[in-house]
């Protein structure tokens, strides 16, 4: 958490303060004046809330995918069609319940809000580990859906507590939390799978509701009564209306297209990524696993000691740039590789989109108010519920048709990956034009 800014460096001047919001007494800062421990407790819990979090679902996904192809009793492109329906459910849940979490968070602060999604996740995960059938296991993605829109509400979280000049280095502190989770989570669930395909489910729950009890004794509110929304529209708990915000801040619209398109493209690895590996190079349980934590272990060193720096160094929009460049070039390496130790090698390439997500949340926290913070992340949620339903329509029935047509030997083989490398072609293109920085809103 050195990254993070501290009061005193605002004091010192190494970080300039904020404006004060319009209507707040002189002097006041924008962000929550969470101090000491306080400001370190809070922060900590959101690390590893989201670390928590970020385990619980990397344990099962190498298991969740083959439990599904058990479940429905088919082969692999029996499976990825049962994949797709699952993951559009997923996303749609997203899509309609993230927008409500954000307005509420606004309204009631942020603390309730994530211990309630939380708990409802942990006791999903219980649920989803009992299910008899592929049916009862349905019902358990739909919950789960609801209940894991709580990043959108730790993303303003930290926007509360933290100035504008340090928001980048801050939101990077998740994609760390990210990073440990997917290096630790799917080596656990690899293990544990190879035991029985359910134990990682009874783990995740575990691991939910521990979160839940620490949040619940450790957890400060970061949003002050006299910053919360006035009421509760519930005209804009609708994903439309949760989207209204882009209207009145317009200069949202290009990062929020390239938000879009960049997690579009990253929904390939969730949608097909053990299915892919499976048919291309043979990798079972074990090598997908060990994949994904080399990947997630790149995405630790790179959040924990790199992101900050080249934030410094680049500004915010060229951290942004050099984060999609690497990307798309790591996509279609992934693609183009015709063996596992080709596929390896494109791992650094690809760690460098680490750059991406930090940055660009920072320049849209940007541009909205104290007030307006909760209603931003909700609906940048529903944008990713947006890509959560496109992403499993997409990748997976891309690879059911490339495994009935070509070869695993052949190029065509990485089409599904290769898409996702355009994709992120056309976010550089529009973030090269439109991603700019403005002065911080303050009201």
């Amino acid at each position: 958490m050195s990254d993070i800014p501290h009061p005193e460096e605002i004091a010192a001047g190494a970080v300039a303060p904020e404006a004060p919001a319009v209507g707040a007494p002189e002097g006041t800062p924008q962000h929550t004046s969470l101090t000491g421990r306080r400001r370190q407790a809070a922060l900590g819990f959101i690390f590893a809330a989201a670390l928590m979090d970020i385990l619980a679902l990397s344990i099962m996904i190498p298991v969740l995918p083959n439990l599904i192809k058990q479940l429905a009793g088919g082969g692999t492109a029996q499976a990825a069609h049962a994949a797709m329906i699952f993951g559009v459910t997923w996303g749609l849940m997203q899509f309609f319940c993230a927008p409500v979490i954000g307005m509420l968070s606004d309204r009631f602060g942020r603390r309730p809000v994530l211990l309630i999604s939380i708990f409802g996740l942990g006791i999903d995960y219980l649920f989803m580990a009992l299910a008899p059938t592929l049916g009862w296991l349905f019902v358990g993605r739909v919950i789960n859906g609801a209940t894991a829109a709580s990043f959108s509400t730790a993303n303003a979280y930290i926007a509360d507590v933290t100035p504008p000049e340090g928001r980048a280095k801050a939101f990077s502190l998740m994609g760390a939390a990210f990073g440990i989770g997917f290096v630790i989570g799917p080596g656990i669930g690899g293990w544990l799978g190879t035991i029985d395909l359910r134990l990682p489910f009874f783990v995740s729950a575990s691991l939910a509701l521990i979160n839940w009890l620490y949040g619940f004794f450790v957890l400060p509110e970061s949003l002050p009564k006299e910053r919360r929304a006035g009421a509760l529209n519930w005209a804009k708990a609708n994903p439309v209306g949760a989207l209204d915000i882009f209207r009145t801040r317009p200069t949202l619209i290009p990062l929020s297209a390239v938000q879009f398109l960049f997690q579009l493209a990253h929904s390939v690895f969730p949608s097909i990524f053990v299915l892919y590996v499976g048919w291309r190079f043979g990798w079972g349980v074990g090598p997908a696993s060990y994949m994904l934590m080399a990947t997630g272990l790149l995405s630790i060193l790179m959040q924990s000691f790199v992101t900050g720096r080249a934030v410094t160094w680049l500004k915010e929009r060229g951290a942004l740039m050099v984060g999609l460049a690497s990307a798309a070039a790591a996509f279609f390496a992934y693609g183009l590789a015709p063996s596992g130790p080709w596929f390896y090698a494109a791992v650094p390439v690809g760690a460098l989109s680490a750059f991406s997500g930090p940055s660009l949340m920072s320049l849209m926290s940007r541009r909205v108010s104290p007030s307006e913070q909760g209603r931003l992340q909700g609906a940048n949620s529903a944008i990713m519920g947006v890509t959560s339903i496109l992403g499993p329509a997409l990748y997976p029935s891309l690879l059911s048709f490339t495994v009935r047509r070509a070869d695993p030997a052949t190029l065509a083989a990485g089409a599904p990956i290769m898409t996702a490398g355009v994709i992120v072609v056309v976010a550089l293109v529009l973030a090269f034009f439109w991603a700019r920085p403005v002065a911080d809103v303050t009201a």
